[in-house]
């Protein structure tokens, strides 16, 4: 796969195809539900709530905070994981604004 060029896009085009990787993957929607649906921090259950191993969890779990729209604490021997509520609603302000535009009518097609 070739490089993206992307000091050709918009700061915004950017930052809408890099969030977009967490809904890339059903693994990475199924965390966010989950941690949306508990509003605390999860530490280790997410194995069994998921249904995958733990080192694709933790895979996905890297991801996500790469991201930014997770954050993580060590508590112990775990990593307690939530949802990082100032990127998310960053994120939400962005993706609606690019949702939210309108077709203009025209004659194409």
């Amino acid at each position: 796969m070739g490089l993206t060029k992307s000091e050709i896009f918009t700061d915004a085009q950017n930052e809408i195809a890099t969030l977009s990787k967490a809904f890339a993957h059903p693994a990475r929607v199924a965390i966010l539900h989950h941690l949306f649906k508990t509003n605390s921090c999860i530490c280790g259950d997410l194995v069994d709530e998921i249904g995958l191993a733990q080192a694709t969890i933790s895979q996905h779990l890297k991801e996500l905070k790469t991201l930014g729209l997770i954050k993580g604490n060590i508590e112990g021997t775990s990593v307690c994981y939530c949802i990082d509520q100032e990127k998310w609603e960053e994120m939400k302000h962005l993706l609606t604004a690019f949702f939210n535009q309108d077709i203009k009518a025209n004659n194409c097609c």
